[in-house]
């Protein structure tokens, strides 16, 4: 069960030639594949691009008439590895998964794909998630395209160019027979646009035809010497033939080259940005005719000589905006400049940050000192009357003419805008109303204050949050599965056992081997739990091995229990119920104070509850439209029974949970109250019995469409509460003074 579904837009994947295609970004590519007649497509989801995993899975009736193979792989490693079929036949192939974490992932079979080369086309589509909207460390792909030489496109954030990317990218990969990396980012993903359609293609090469016409090149298998000549075929052959392709194919664009003495490079994602920006500073139009020449590097790696010696010519400067940190392009582009003798100067992050997202108001900051430093901001003013026209020749120095403008220009002082921090609280990131991991680490804190605190391993996924208030749990993260094995150094002799936790997504992404099995050898002692809600929720709610929903396509229902035991771990327990907090504890108690030696795995089920409502809501809502009976649960506080500690919120953190005033004047602090939003998990009222604390939780039940006998209960209710609040009244009169 994914995100979202794509089930109507895939609809648009059978556009023929010369039809208008209107849809996202990810759609889009999809749409391409299909048109550069790929044979295959694998990857594992992961934002930007869960998208397109999602887009794949929903299209596979209009995939297999085009006889293509796809695979969500079981991880980024597993997805690159799926191109070795492109290695020894003509068969396009295309893989993706998320940057730079996945390309990490990824990087043994990928530079093994780079040293042999391939036949057929190979591309690599990395959703580039660097930036303000990421949640990985803050890392670009280009490192390790430069690294293996593995072209790296980075196309204009528009359809037309995403989707003529895709399909330069498999041409580029087969002249040069080396793998191509296609750079996505965030919104390039999810941008919105049209584009002319062409046919769809079937792949000429067949899978089929490769497993009944086996062929081997043992030159193209990464062994000595073989792999002495790759690297020489890389610099002396591959090399040459992408640059000649790129050059003759011109996919690096120009705009007004010869307009000024001054240019800016920027790559290809940046180009909307740019535009913005220089549109703002009265240099562009919102058609994207810009005054400024523009030299757009679709393809940022490699570098063409022959193009920045071009763009330089006869220019005073040129800025360079390439986005965080190393400046691989400047650096670049600087040898390249000096090896030719173009005394171009050369601007990049000594006007813009060295690191960060360039986001509009960033690189307009940054234009406006080049600009000015240039005397093009002084000199539109003037022509523009934006300033009183003053008596300066027009072939004057920039220099002459910025002194003028700061003698007879206006100062205008800036109020200074106060920090966010001093009026926006911070608003951290949470679980969701109802998350069945929640009590998995309420558990922990319970016990905690029994057995004292405990060194925790956290992972990638949901219940990452733990780490933040108000668990405050974990003290690592390594990767995606990586848990239990970043605990692996906590295993000795000692009056506690460290705790380490990974999801059932990483479970199955490489903690199986990595963590569980890696314990098992080397005889641990320490305690995994793995949260096994029935998806790889953190990306979506993908179904995976252990899902309990039955997926047509995929084999699921496998249990983690019995693959923990298959490689030998002994202490093994499932908790079916994570609500159920009194078995979580005892057992999370059993865990850590057991005699037994060895790895320990307790296994903590519950289904996401994101995905439960997905599924249960329009039921629901179908169920109550139809007249049929619906109950639903809710929890709530009663206000007079309330004291106001509000340990039910330190020990949950659920969203549902509230403060409100307290109803008795003689008492000021706020009592507890549970929203709308609630789910009824039941964990609050949990909390409370666990802890001991007050009993001022309860449980209503709202029912839909009521039958007779729900209303003669409800009337008989109402008259027995009724009878009893007027008796107490009476009671209480007599005591008025």
């Amino acid at each position: 069960m994914a995100e979202r579904s794509f089930v109507e837009e895939v609809k648009k994947l059978r556009l023929g030639a010369g039809e208008v295609f209107s849809g996202e970004g990810i759609l889009a590519v999809t749409k391409a594949l299909l048109e550069s007649g790929v044979a295959y497509v694998a990857g594992y989801q992961g934002s930007p691009i869960s998208h397109l995993m999602d887009v794949l899975a929903d299209a596979q009736d209009i995939l297999s008439d085009y006889g293509i193979r796809f695979e969500n792989s079981a991880s980024e490693a597993t997805a690159a590895a799926t191109l070795a079929a492109s290695v020894n036949y003509p068969l396009r192939g295309a893989v993706t998964f998320k940057a730079t974490v996945g390309t990490n992932v990824a990087s043994d079979a990928l530079a093994n794909l780079a040293s042999g080369g391939v036949t057929g086309g190979a591309l690599i589509i990395v959703g580039e998630d660097y930036g303000e909207g990421s949640s990985i460390m803050q890392e670009r792909s280009h490192a390790f395209a430069m690294k293996s030489q593995i072209w790296l496109l980075d196309p204009r954030p528009n359809l037309p160019s995403i989707v003529q990317a895709v399909k330069d990218g498999f041409d580029l990969s087969e002249a040069s027979s080396t793998p191509v990396m296609l750079q996505l980012r965030i919104r390039a993903c999810h941008v919105h646009g049209q584009f002319v359609a062409a046919d769809n293609r079937r792949s000429a090469f067949t899978i089929k035809d490769a497993l009944e016409n086996p062929a081997r090149d043992v030159n193209r298998i990464v062994l000595p010497p073989a792999s002495f000549l790759h690297e020489r075929e890389k610099i002396h052959e591959r090399w040459p033939a992408a640059v000649k392709f790129i050059e003759e194919r011109q996919l690096n664009e120009f705009f007004a080259a010869d307009s000024r003495d001054i240019g800016i490079a920027v790559q290809g994602g940046s180009y909307n940005t740019v535009l913005r920006a220089l549109e703002r500073l009265g240099l562009a139009d919102v058609y994207g005719e810009s005054q400024i020449p523009l030299y757009v590097m679709n393809v940022a790696y490699p570098l063409i000589d022959s193009e920045w010696e071009r763009f330089c010519a006869g220019k005073r400067a040129v800025l360079v905006i390439e986005e965080g940190q190393p400046n691989f392009v400047e650096q670049n582009a600087g040898s390249i400049l000096r090896q030719h003798g173009v005394s171009t100067a050369l601007h990049g992050k000594d006007m813009l940050p060295l690191a960060g997202e360039y986001t509009a108001a960033t690189v307009m900051k940054g234009l406006r000192a080049f600009l000015e430093r240039y005397g093009v901001l002084e000199r539109e003013a003037v022509r523009r009357k934006i300033i009183p026209v003053m008596a300066v020749p027009a072939d004057a120095p920039a220099a002459e003419v910025a002194a003028e403008v700061t003698t007879q220009a206006p100062s205008i002082e800036a109020e200074p805008l106060p920090a966010l921090d001093d009026s926006v609280h911070a608003r951290p990131p949470g679980f969701c109303t109802g998350c069945p991991e929640r009590p998995i680490f309420t558990a922990m804190k319970l016990v905690e204050r029994e057995l004292g605190p405990h060194h925790v391993s956290a992972d990638i996924g949901c219940h990452l949050f733990s780490i933040l208030p108000p668990f405050n749990l974990g003290a690592t993260t390594m990767g995606y599965g990586l848990g239990s094995a970043s605990a692996a150094a906590f295993n000795t002799n000692a009056s506690k056992r460290a705790i380490s936790v990974m999801g059932d997504g990483g479970f199955w992404h490489n903690g199986l081997t990595s963590g569980i099995a890696n314990a098992v050898f080397n005889k641990s002692d320490n305690l995994t739990i793995v949260v096994d809600n029935s998806y790889t929720s953190a990306t979506g709610g993908q179904d995976i091995l252990s899902s309990a929903a039955l997926n047509p396509t995929r084999s699921t229902g496998h249990e983690i229990e019995q693959a923990v035991r298959g490689v030998g771990v002994e202490w093994v327990k499932t908790v079916r119920r994570t609500y159920d907090l009194k078995t979580m504890m005892a057992t999370l108690k059993s865990a850590l104070t057991t005699d037994s030696k060895g790895p320990k795995v307790l296994i903590a089920q519950s289904e996401c509850m994101l995905n439960k409502q997905r599924r249960e809501k329009p039921k629901q809502r179908k169920a109550i439209a139809a007249g049929e009976r619906v109950v639903r649960e809710r929890f709530g506080v009663d206000s007079d029974t309330c004291t106001g500690d509000h340990s039910c919120i330190r020990l949950s953190g659920c969203p549902s949970l509230s403060i409100k005033p307290n109803p008795d004047p003689l008492r000021t602090d706020p009592v507890a109250s549970v929203i709308d939003s609630c789910v009824g998990c039941g964990l609050c009222g949990e909390v409370s019995h666990a802890a001991v604390l007050c009993p001022s939780f309860y449980r209503a039940q709202i029912v839909s469409n009521p039958t007779r006998l729900d209303r003669l209960r409800q009337r008989v209710r109402d008259a027995v509460i009724g009878w009893l609040q007027r008796r107490t009244a009476q009671r209480l009169a007599r005591y008025t003074f």
